[in-house]
């Protein structure tokens, strides 16, 4: 029988994990919404497969792009911002409380730290506006399809008793097509799916993971109490 004093410890870990959850949830939903919303003040067309993310939160209203010229005035750039930086920091919360589901070894902490960095990515392309600074901003980009979706692949190789190791074979195809459309985008080789494609592909393959992974948490309630060990968390519904 457990002590009183484990089995507070037990809830805690559980109630940590479900607030990390819905912070992962709250963080691309509110993301997915903003960009909705950012989009539609737009006067001229703008378009997920030939325009930048970064185009949203764009400052001034100007001719943009060297390599891809494109006139960007983004009326609401201020509530995308927003979002990028809200993005981040629930990001963050979400990786920090659910620490009990990726399983120990070098692999999960790695994950954990470059998730961490992504995170924060994210939060300096929403201070940092591409036409601002656009070294920074780029240098954000960089921590979020560069060492983020790093940090995604080795998410795919946490232990498998661990929560997210139940689906390891989800988190390696995020991590593929991640990576593939990372390396096309940085090296502006577009096979016919629009260079903004290829970059929402990058950029976002993490943050869709997280939300799924932050569903498959509270679809996997089956878990309780019961099912720490050790501090870790075991899959109640969808381990079985």
């Amino acid at each position: 029988m457990k002590s009183t004093s484990a089995s507070r410890s037990e809830n805690r870990t559980v109630l940590a994990t479900r607030i990390g959850a819905a912070a992962w949830i709250a963080a691309t939903a509110q993301f997915f919404i903003g960009q909705l919303v950012v989009e539609a003040a737009w006067r001229t067309p703008y378009s997920w497969v030939s325009n930048n993310i970064s185009d949203l939160g764009n400052v001034h209203c100007q001719t943009w792009d060297v390599s891809r010229p494109r006139y960007v005035c983004s009326p609401l750039h201020d509530v995308m911002n927003t979002s990028f930086v809200v993005h981040g920091v629930l990001l963050l919360v979400g990786t920090l409380l659910t620490g009990a589901c990726w399983g120990q070894g070098w692999l999960s902490r790695t994950a954990r730290l470059l998730f961490v960095i992504n995170a924060g990515g994210w939060v300096l392309v929403g201070l940092v506006p591409a036409d601002i600074n656009e070294d920074l901003h780029v240098l954000g980009a960089l921590l979020i399809m560069g060492l983020g979706n790093i940090g995604l692949i080795c998410a795919g190789f946490v232990p498998r008793d661990s929560l997210f190791g139940q689906l390891r074979f989800l988190t390696l195809f995020f991590a593929a097509a991640a990576v593939a459309a990372a390396w096309m985008f940085f090296s502006q080789q577009d096979p016919g799916t629009g260079l903004g494609s290829l970059e929402r592909i990058a950029a976002f393959a993490l943050s869709m993971w997280t939300l799924v992974m932050g569903l498959a948490i509270f679809r996997g309630s089956g878990f309780g109490a019961d099912r720490v060990t050790d501090g870790r968390l075991r899959w109640g519904g969808l381990g079985r």
